[in-house]
């Protein structure tokens, strides 16, 4: 079942990576390329925030130890 599950997030990584060409052609036409890497890093932060806290795979980054 492990290989089934490591194909479906691969499957779902190539999907995104495809549409975020896709939407970087389409909507940042006209804006500073930096401007629009900033605007994507912080779009992707906020939905990788979102699938940890919903996953339960959330803990404090302050309570890590120093070697994690």
């Amino acid at each position: 079942m492990a290989t089934h599950s490591g194909f479906y997030w691969a499957f779902l990584s190539a999907i995104f990576a495809a549409l975020t060409a896709i939407f970087v052609k389409l909507g940042v036409q006209e804006v500073d390329s930096d401007l629009a890497t900033l605007i994507r890093t912080a779009i992707i932060l906020l939905v990788l925030v979102a699938f940890v806290m919903l996953t339960g795979k959330w803990s404090n980054p302050l309570t890590l130890t120093a070697r994690t």
